[in-house]
């Protein structure tokens, strides 16, 4: 906001420099002889970019707000051109009414009078082209400040709507990751009441990270990674001998990386959902990592179950939240492969911390 202020504040000063650059051009100028201008000829010149400064201005101020952004485009032109042809003409006399009677010595000798009226009409066509591009280069320095301002707002507007669409996500996606855990929860009851105790206790350890901890845009990944080992072994308790559950997660205990919260757990959640059987082997393999300042990676594999059509409750909400948050916090900053077929699904996901790369759509 203050780097626009600062912007705005700068249009008065770039209008000065300018129009002192263009009322000075004079004084740099000699007569044929080599001499400089008097400050009497110098009068006469100044005429001339006074009259542009006053129909800049006249359309800088007035013309261009009520008429051309007002969709009345023949009024504009029509305005102008009446404003045009009288400042032509005027500039054209009152500068032959210098040049004969104030500077000099003495009245200029008259024109042959075959040449009097050619000479008039070519300085007053020159007049008029001057004027109309003094009336375009207004209409054109107001346009672009104007597409600008609107380019601004539309920027401030998407940003408005990306980021309540971000926050109702977030808000989505934390009662969906309670669902699950609850339903793991309920699942240990049945067979291990103590084991359904120590997992309540976990739960509450999850809860207040997700409830207080996690409400930044960002949070340390090394708190992130805390979170997803202790869900880890939350899911651990429930999993039988015939699960193979392997971890690594090399995170320096030191970094001081920040990332989007609740990234990762969506994609071990939906390992642990697609990727364990009661009644046949399977496995389930986590790796992630950071090359510091780099990238950060979180590669799943696991045994692939998918769910029958009695069991889809929640199924797939979880992953589309996931690419909604990732277009929408790091758009051309991602890449997500998943690769599967009838017996394993591999997700990896890599965040780039520097430059855009490769984009997963």
């Amino acid at each position: 906001m203050s780097l626009s202020k600062n912007k705005e504040s700068l249009h008065p000063i770039i209008h000065v420099i300018g129009w002192a650059i263009f009322f000075s051009f004079p004084l740099f100028f000699g007569d044929k002889d080599g001499k400089f201008l008097t400050i009497q000829e110098n009068i006469k010149h100044y005429i001339v970019p006074l009259t542009f400064l006053i129909l800049f201005y006249i359309n800088y101020i007035w013309l261009v707000n009520k008429l051309l952004f007002s969709n009345k485009k023949r009024q504009f032109i029509l305005v102008n051109s009446f404003l045009v042809i009288i400042f032509a003409i005027g500039l054209h006399l009152w500068i032959e009414y210098l040049s004969t009677t104030f500077i000099g010595k003495g009245p200029r000798p008259p024109f042959p009078k075959e040449g009097v009226y050619f000479f008039a009409i070519v300085h007053i066509l020159r007049n008029i082209f001057s004027l109309a591009l003094t009336v375009a280069l207004c209409a054109a320095i107001k346009m672009t400040f104007r597409w600008n301002n609107a380019e601004k707002e539309r920027q401030e507007l998407e940003k408005s709507k990306s980021e309540a669409e971000l926050k109702n996500l977030k808000n989505q996606l934390n009662p969906h990751f309670l669902l699950n855990t609850l339903n793991n929860i309920y699942a240990l009851i049945a067979f291990s009441p103590e084991k359904a105790q120590q997992a309540v206790h976990d739960l509450s350890k999850l809860l207040r990270y997700v409830l207080y901890e996690n409400n930044q845009p960002f949070v340390p990944l090394v708190k992130e990674i805390d979170f997803i080992k202790n869900y880890i072994e939350l899911m651990r308790i429930r999993l039988s001998d015939s699960v193979k559950l392997e971890t690594n997660i090399l995170v320096n205990d030191q970094s001081e990386t920040v990332v989007a919260p609740m990234l990762f757990i969506t994609m071990i959640e939906n390992a642990f959902k697609h990727g364990v059987s009661y009644s046949h082997p399977s496995f389930i393999y986590i790796t992630i990592y950071e090359k510091q300042g780099e990238e950060i990676v979180c590669k799943i594999e696991n045994s692939y179950f998918p769910k029958t059509d009695q069991d889809k409750s929640g199924s797939g909400i979880g992953l589309e939240h996931l690419r909604k948050r990732l277009g929408l916090i790091y758009p051309g900053l991602y890449k997500w492969d998943i690769e599967m077929n009838k017996e394993t699904y591999c997700s990896s996901l890599t965040i780039y911390l520097n430059k855009p790369k490769n984009k997963q759509a």
